[in-house]
């Protein structure tokens, strides 16, 4: 049987699937349907120093290909999350990742620091929330920013710090240098890519937000292509995502170089994505014969 154990910034999964934040909560909700021991990690939804609310509805709409979501990160903060998330995950034999999002340094840096002596494994950080302080624009779509994030993060952090990169720039490679200038251990990508619907018989914006994260199987050969050009890029270790929805899709991301992949809206009409795609990868391994995970990682050139 072929050994499906990663490592990723010194923390071993025990094998190279995990979820995608936003779609999965904190694991409660999928807890029924899905056996959380059978996946390597679980990346909860966002978490902020105080609770947000989000945004208006409709938030949340169907495309072609996928879906669009304006949800906005609502989340109950860090306090009910501590109190109510961990202990709830910490049942299950999986590593815990969760992801922080902020609309400052100062938000950022106040989670990570109250999670330094919680028992989770690594953070994730959503650097695609609009800094506040910078007229809104996104500290991901900014080397100078994403650096300055990164190293602000890793001042307070006791768990290796994963920074999720959005795939709304210019230059991908660019975002990924500067983060890992900055200390990342490694890097998430990529993030939904930004898109609008109009109903045509309404004549309106079908998000109340007119924008949206939009994400699913038209994505995939985007992200593919940009988690390749990172994997030859950046030293570090890569997690893809972005329209896993099969084993297949989850191969291919390994062999483009990342070393872990993330399940994200294959969730919401396959609660059971997680667990095929895992034992997928693991089936394939063995028909390919492939010990380790890491001796297909990045090896299509």
């Amino acid at each position: 049987m072929a050994d499906t154990r990663v490592t990723i910034a010194g923390v071993e999964w025990k094998n190279p699937v995990t979820t995608a934040s936003g779609t999965f909560g904190s694991g409660t909700e999928f807890s029924e349907f899905v056996d959380l021991n059978h996946l390597g990690a679980v990346t909860t939804k966002g978490v902020a120093n105080v609770p947000w609310e989000g945004n208006p509805t409709p938030r949340v709409a169907e495309v072609y290909g996928g879906m669009m979501n304006a949800v906005g990160l609502q989340n109950p903060g860090i306090d009910v999350f501590c109190e109510r998330d961990i202990p709830f995950l910490r049942k299950y034999d999986t590593k815990i990742i969760v992801n922080v999002c902020g609309r400052s340094e100062e938000d950022y840096c106040e989670v990570v620091e109250r999670l330094a002596s919680e028992d989770v494994d690594m953070l994730e950080i959503n650097i695609s929330c609009p800094n506040v302080k910078e007229g809104g624009i996104a500290f991901g779509q900014n080397p100078k920013a994403a650096e300055t994030i990164t190293r602000a993060v890793k001042k307070y952090a006791k768990q290796p710090v994963i920074m999720k990169l959005s795939p709304n720039v210019t230059d991908i490679t660019e975002m990924a240098r500067a983060v890992e200038a900055g200390g990342a251990d490694a890097v998430s990508l990529i993030n939904t890519l930004t898109g609008m619907k109009i109903d045509i018989n309404r004549k309106q914006f079908v998000l109340a937000n007119k924008t949206g994260g939009v994400s699913g199987p038209v994505v995939k050969p985007i992200a593919v292509r940009m988690v390749y050009q990172v994997a030859n890029t950046v030293k570090i270790p890569i997690i893809g995502m972005g329209g896993i929805s099969t084993w297949e899709d989850a191969v291919e991301f390994l062999l483009a170089g990342a070393s872990a992949v993330s399940v994200g809206t294959a969730n919401f009409y396959n609660p059971k994505a997680t667990e095929e795609i895992a034992d997928g990868i693991a089936a394939y391994m063995d028909r390919n014969g492939y010990a380790a995970v890491p001796e297909m990682v990045g090896i299509v050139k």
